[in-house]
């Protein structure tokens, strides 16, 4: 990698420097221009035989005619001392950087990424809200993604769309707004034809206790209404007024099947949506003791008990559950609590 030569030239040239001004002996400008001449050419030379210790621990060209340069004015600059400065100085770099240097740390190289022009058209839930939010994807683009939310379960696109409503596209609102309405409609005439068949089952079967298909019917309000809760479609005084015939509903099936266990969870999903804690922990321990799987009962127990920060009954419960046999979304959460 030494070129010699140039070595040996740039070494020459050195010693004619500093001979220039003991074989002229005198102080004129002749003397010092010189010592400057032939000094600049062994630095210049120095430069050049070290630039190939330079090339293999510089990435780029241009890195490599800075240090090169650099090393060059460090040796014109300080006599002597920056010539062996610079010779030491390229040889540290060339160990530290080299391509015989120990790497410690590998350097990884950031993948390219535009999260709006990936393949495929399947995404996560959170990807395609990050899609939909950025400013940055064409209108265009969103809203096909926004369309094709009309196929995903209600209780994740109602966030998404809800959020599409505060868009800075007139289009893209417009969509959100009629495809969140549709569900709604949707839900408020099966509702609608449910009503009117229990009124039919009071008439035909009686209002109390209520017969097979009044039971029926009474059962589906309670789905729909909680249907409209659990989908994110009704807000603010809707949604209270949703949780509240969700509830007169699934008492009036209560009342004639006390163990139904679905129910008895739902019972208590809704009181505990409302703030009472009391009752739902009743409600939940009566869907356990009625058959019902611990998987579905016990992370609404565990929430609720750790709403009231009392994490060791959360850190037992948990426990209690097998991971293996739970949902994959719940898993993370079995393994955090379950963690000695």
């Amino acid at each position: 990698m030494l070129n010699l030569k140039l070595a040996l030239s740039a070494l020459a040239a050195e010693i004619a420097s500093w001979s220039s001004l003991w074989l002229l002996r005198s102080s004129s400008d002749a003397a010092l221009l010189a010592y400057l001449a032939a000094h600049g050419l062994a630095c210049a030379l120095l430069a050049l035989c070290l630039s190939p210790f330079v090339a293999t621990s510089a990435q780029t060209l241009r890195q490599r005619v800075a240090l090169v340069t650099l090393m060059g004015l460090f040796s014109y600059a300080v006599p002597v001392a920056g010539i062996v400065g610079s010779i030491v100085a390229t040889v540290a770099l060339h160990r530290q950087r080299g391509p015989g240097a120990v790497h410690r740390f590998p350097v990884l190289l950031v993948p390219d990424f535009d999260p709006h022009q990936q393949s495929g058209t399947s995404r996560r839930q959170v990807g395609l809200q990050s899609f939909l939010s950025n400013a940055s994807v064409p209108v265009a683009s969103r809203m096909r993604a926004l369309v094709a939310l009309g196929n995903v379960p209600g209780h994740v696109s109602s966030p998404m769309l809800r959020m599409a409503l505060g868009d800075t596209s007139e289009d893209l609102r417009l969509l959100a707004y009629s495809m969140l309405d549709s569900k709604e409609r949707e839900i408020s005439r099966n509702i609608h034809q449910e009503l009117e068949a229990l009124e039919q089952a009071r008439q035909t079967e009686g209002a109390s206790p209520l017969g097979s298909r009044g039971l029926k019917a009474a059962r589906a309000l309670s789905d729909l209404y909680a249907e409209l809760v659990y989908q994110g479609v009704a807000q603010g005084d809707v949604r209270d007024h949703a949780m509240a015939q969700s509830l007169h509903y699934c008492g009036l099936v209560l009342a004639q099947k006390p163990d139904h266990a679905l129910l008895l969870l739902r019972r208590g999903r809704l009181m505990h949506l409302q703030g009472d804690g009391e009752q739902a922990m009743l409600f939940y321990d009566k869907a356990l003791s009625m058959g019902m799987a611990p998987a579905r009962v016990v992370p609404y127990q565990a929430e609720l008990l750790f709403e009231r920060r009392e994490f060791a009954r959360v850190h037992a419960l948990m426990r209690s559950l097998d991971a293996q046999q739970a949902l994959p979304r719940l898993r993370p959460s079995i393994l955090y609590w379950s963690a000695p």
